[in-house]
């Protein structure tokens, strides 16, 4: 080990760091809005940077398939409960087809424009636009109508939800892993240390996520709302504020922090349709030793946890997981002995 060696450790934990820190406020802003301890975070993760290479690749991405279908199911569900309750404000046929025009365009772009020679802003933004939609129907078809049920039932549903991305992974991208091209191909040289550009650029995405979240959240009218919702749920409730609109806007910003983390780290190594697991048990870590009610402790948390996998993988790569994920025990071991049991409120 010498000063070259360690910086360079350090530069890939505090990389692989600034995406588990990604995962642990997404997990964390989920948990404390809806109670959901969302296990499919990875998958969402491995869907952006696979849904990446498909474009880069020109191929058109199945996941406009599975778009359409969440949108149709979500769409028969709203107009079977409208049938149930004799509304019929609007006709039916138009609210069924007027929700399918959004996956019917994703259609359109994905077979129709030249994917493998857009620029690449424009593939980060269909790979976005193709993966956001997942979450608020997700949650619409699996999390809403159980919203009210305990705690241990929302967890088994969202592992049963995590088992179900991964066999449609397998289906939708096949069971060969991908790379895509990197953001900025070059590499800056510091005091006789070779930095890749590439890292520098995922630092600033997720720094400038992060900053979003926080901007959000303490100066617009919906983050606002949010936090009120992550607070005191029923609180919101009696202010007016709908639970429902409160589920699937995190599990909208969930999506997106996911996918954008897929599109990063796509360039620094092979994913495959269940790499995100692994990836997200990482962020999962940093939530825990947040709490799961700290956003600025589960980021550092993430951090730490990013830091500590890149020195064991040089000092003992064989046990670099069993080291990672030992750290959950003291840190669970502190909770249990220093926090105060509260009821639910609901």
């Amino acid at each position: 080990m010498n000063l070259q060696i360690a910086v360079l450790l350090g530069q890939d934990g505090i990389t692989n760091g600034a995406i588990y820190a990604l995962l642990a406020l997404s997990i964390v802003l989920v948990f404390t809005v809806t109670r959901v301890l969302l296990i499919p975070q990875g998958e969402f993760v491995a869907y952006g940077a696979l849904t990446m290479a498909a474009i880069q690749a020109g191929q058109p991405s199945a996941v406009a398939w599975l778009v359409t279908l969440l949108f149709a199911a979500s769409a028969a569900v709203d107009v079977a409960l409208l049938l149930m309750r004799s509304e019929r404000a609007v006709p039916l046929r138009w609210m069924f087809a007027g929700k399918l025009l959004y996956p019917l365009l994703m259609l359109l772009a994905v077979y129709k424009l030249p994917l493998a020679t857009m620029a690449m802003p424009l593939q980060i933004a269909l790979t976005l636009a193709l993966l956001v939609p997942l979450g608020p129907l997700l949650y619409r078809l699996v999390f809403q109508p159980i919203a009210d049920a305990p705690a241990l039932v929302l967890l088994i549903v969202s592992i049963a939800l995590h088992v179900s991305m991964v066999g449609v992974g397998l289906l939708v991208f096949g069971p060969g892993g991908a790379s895509t091209t990197p953001l900025v191909d070059a590499i800056i040289e510091v005091g006789g240390v070779r930095i890749k550009a590439q890292t520098l650029c995922v630092i600033a995405v997720a720094l400038l996520l992060i900053g979003a979240l926080y901007l959000m959240f303490g100066r617009t009218l919906y983050g606002k709302a949010l936090r009120a919702a992550a607070m005191n749920r029923m609180g919101a409730r009696l202010m007016g504020i709908s639970p429902v609109f409160a589920g699937k806007a995190t599990f909208s910003l969930a999506v997106l922090i996911g996918a954008m983390s897929g599109v990063l780290i796509a360039p620094m190594t092979t994913i495959y349709y269940d790499s995100g697991f692994i990836i997200s048990l990482k962020g999962f870590i940093g939530s825990i030793i947040g709490g799961l009610v700290s956003y600025p402790i589960a980021a550092i948390g993430a951090v730490v946890v990013g830091l500590i996998e890149a020195f064991s993988a040089f000092y003992a790569s064989t046990y670099k997981e069993i080291i990672v994920f030992t750290l959950i025990i003291p840190v669970l071991l502190w909770l249990s002995l220093t926090s105060k049991h509260v009821e639910d409120e609901e």
